[in-house]
């Protein structure tokens, strides 16, 4: 039996915040990813230059500057912000930039990025004559998309989406850097006070590997869900 010197709850609670970050992340990169997707192949000139900036400086700077730079600059932008508001418009609230929240929105800018350039080849990938065959039967451009391009832009999406969550769940070790008490950071800790780093980082390692398999089957089964009606060819 494993002797954890009573750091097992704090590991376990620390596992839920590990989870709690990559999911949140994960929603955030794939809105950003699609609206980034949508800029990018957007006719309008403006719309396609800020999709395209957004890509080149998140993809650009590395994660740990990018999530060191929201977290303490970040909260210094906000502080000017509220203090503005105050003296011009006698506003006074306060906006707390944590841990958290910091790590949240770092990982899902960095990954909405990733997304928007998954989701752009997918959508590039589904046949125009499809999409016109669509509006030939009178469905409005809501059920177009929802009948043909969205199905269809996820079966080629899928890889693309699996790997950059794989890749998404192992980022969220960096939340640790920002004092986040995620399982990276209690592992550690309890590798210090315990002297026994290979048996806290092993057991968090476990972990990962255990969502990561869980989640490969998960996408598995998305990717053949939206297989369906479709070649092993295709």
């Amino acid at each position: 039996m494993i002797d954890l010197h009573g750091y097992g709850p704090r590991l376990a609670e620390g596992a839920l915040v590990t989870l709690e970050v990559a999911i949140l992340s994960l929603i955030l990169s794939v809105v950003l990813g699609l609206l980034t997707a949508s800029a990018k192949m957007s006719r309008s000139w403006f719309l396609h230059r800020l999709g395209t900036l957004y890509t080149t400086v998140i993809r650009g700077i590395p994660d740990l500057v990018l999530m060191l730079l929201l977290f303490f600059g970040g909260q210094m932008g906000v502080n000017v912000f509220t203090d503005w508001l105050y003296y011009q418009f006698d506003i006074d609230i306060f906006i707390n930039i944590n841990e958290f929240i910091a790590g949240v929105l770092t990982i899902g800018l960095i990954f909405g990025a990733y997304m928007g350039e998954t989701f752009r080849g997918a959508f590039m990938a589904v046949e125009y004559g499809q999409i016109e065959a669509a509006r030939a039967y009178g469905m409005t451009n809501w059920l177009v998309f929802k009948r043909v391009r969205f199905p269809q832009m996820m079966r080629h999406a899928l890889p693309g989406l699996s790997n950059n969550w794989m890749v998404l769940l192992k980022t969220t070790a960096l939340v640790s850097v920002i004092g986040l008490s995620d399982m990276v950071r209690i592992a550690s800790e309890a590798s210090k006070a315990t002297r026994e780093p290979f048996t806290f980082m092993l057991i968090v390692g476990a972990v990962y590997l255990a969502i990561a398999t869980v989640s490969e089957w998960g996408f598995a089964r998305l990717q053949k869900r939206y297989s369906v009606g479709f070649g092993e060819a295709d």
